[in-house]
């Protein structure tokens, strides 16, 4: 029969108070739906958090932007404030705080995903992970994002033109204006929380996001037709509050950032087998779904090319302008 001294009591209840003080837990907010693209590779790199750290450091995922009512600035403040632990959103969503995300979103400026992730891993995008310390923010990382399309209740668009006098939702950032407003729509920047009401009401005649936006959505109850344009990149800045991170273990922050560099590439898998399945769940909700032709693609990218002495200076650092389509071209 085994027996247990006082000191050896007292020696085990201090490894068992000490295993507890390591564990930890954060909140991790992000803009959209459980079934959207963010919102699962959120929860992809909170499990992979978890298998890392044996279950001592658990991320909890909060969609929708419950965390911060809805307003995706409101949430990037509290997040650098403190009363977030840590925040995915849109790069095109920082570009308020730093014009130089900006630059991600020059229409027609990638190729593909490929190059555009190939853009976030390098000194460019390691430099507007770094930036983001500048607004009490510390960056993990940045997850691309499939590109944007369009969608909209009046007609199929083949061309600029079809876009004229069209109340399109954007998101809150000029780049967006000045490029639907060049074709002659009338661009409408709104928070996403506000577009399903707005599109049923007709407040706006549609929007432009990654297909898979209005299937998690479900902008096809109040959207008919889908146009794949490919027009602009966008991606998803991983945020963490400085003072949160900084109290974290060693081991831990080693987690961190290894989860979120797996889970960039499980994401980018998982996106791209995604597109055909939203596609279809369109199609089947009653969507008709056309793809610009090259050609027709081409008249787009005229209006973008005319467009380019406004964007470099909505970025307001021409050398990161010029070093961002450098890599665009020779990569």
């Amino acid at each position: 029969m085994r027996h247990f001294t006082i000191r050896s009591l007292l020696a085990a209840a201090t490894m068992l108070s000490a295993t507890i003080a390591q564990a930890e837990t954060l909140t991790l907010s992000t803009p959209d739906a459980d079934t959207s693209e963010i919102t699962l590779a959120a929860n992809k790199f909170a499990e992979i958090v978890s298998a890392k750290t044996k279950g001592e450091l658990t991320v909890k995922v909060f969609p929708n932007g419950t965390l911060y009512g809805g307003d995706p600035s409101a949430g990037v403040k509290q997040l650098a404030g403190g009363s977030l632990d840590m925040l995915l959103n849109s790069t095109s969503l920082y570009a308020t705080f730093n014009p130089k995300f900006t630059a991600i979103a020059i229409p027609y400026q990638f190729r593909d995903i490929d190059q555009l992730r190939a853009y976030l891993d390098s000194d460019l995008g390691t430099e507007l992970t770094g930036d983001l310390s500048n607004i009490g923010i510390t960056g993990l990382d940045l997850w691309s994002r499939p590109l944007r399309q369009i969608t909209n209740s009046k007609q199929p668009i083949t061309s600029p033109d079809d876009l004229k006098g069209m109340k399109l939702r954007v998101p809150n950032n000029p780049l967006w204006v000045e490029f639907f407003g060049a074709m002659g729509a009338a661009p409408t920047p709104m928070a996403f929380a506000e577009v399903y009401n707005a599109l049923q009401l007709k407040v706006v005649d549609g929007q432009e996001n990654p297909i898979n936006v209005p299937v998690s959505a479900r902008l096809y109850e109040v959207q008919k037709y889908a146009t794949i344009s490919n027009h602009i990149a966008d991606a998803w800045v991983l945020g963490m509050n400085p003072a949160r991170y900084e109290a974290l273990s060693e081991e831990f922050k080693t987690a961190l950032k290894e989860a979120a560099k797996e889970t960039e590439a499980w994401k980018a898998e998982n996106d791209e087998a995604d597109i055909e399945k939203s596609l279809a769940t369109l199609k089947k909700s009653g969507m008709e779904v056309n793809e610009l032709t090259d050609e027709q693609r081409q008249a787009f990218v005229k209006v973008a090319d005319g467009l380019s002495e406004k964007f470099a200076a909505l970025v307001k650092d021409q050398s990161f302008f010029d070093r961002t389509q450098a890599f665009a071209k020779t990569n």
